[in-house]
């Protein structure tokens, strides 16, 4: 496995194409890295509005003191973006699959 990951060059950050915090949010990245993620665990990203309209990470919830970590008002997920999410999640995981033989880059 790390044959396959050494045939790739390292990614340059001053080369890497950015999505703005609204966008990443609108498309429902944070809702579900918050969903699978971090709420399971009692953390959560928090998103604010600036006062010119930027949206920013402003913090993490640290909410691990509860056992059940967080869990949202059902009617504040959104069924489209989790779906959005997962489609895009499906449709990558394949490429990487294809091409490095995982999704997820083993830490070891």
């Amino acid at each position: 496995m790390a044959d396959e990951i050494e045939k790739f060059e390292p990614i340059k950050p001053a080369e890497v194409k950015r999505m703005s915090i609204k966008e990443f949010r609108e498309l429902g990245y944070i809702q579900e890295i918050n969903r699978l993620m971090l709420h399971p665990m009692g953390l959560a990203l928090e998103v604010t509005i600036e006062e010119d309209g930027t949206e920013v990470i402003k913090a993490v919830w640290d909410c691990q003191d509860q056992e059940e970590g967080i869990v949202f008002d059902p009617t504040l997920l959104d069924p489209r973006k989790a779906d959005r999410v997962h489609y895009e999640m499906e449709y990558h995981g394949r490429r990487r699959r294809a091409v490095l033989g995982f999704l997820v880059q083993p830490y070891h």
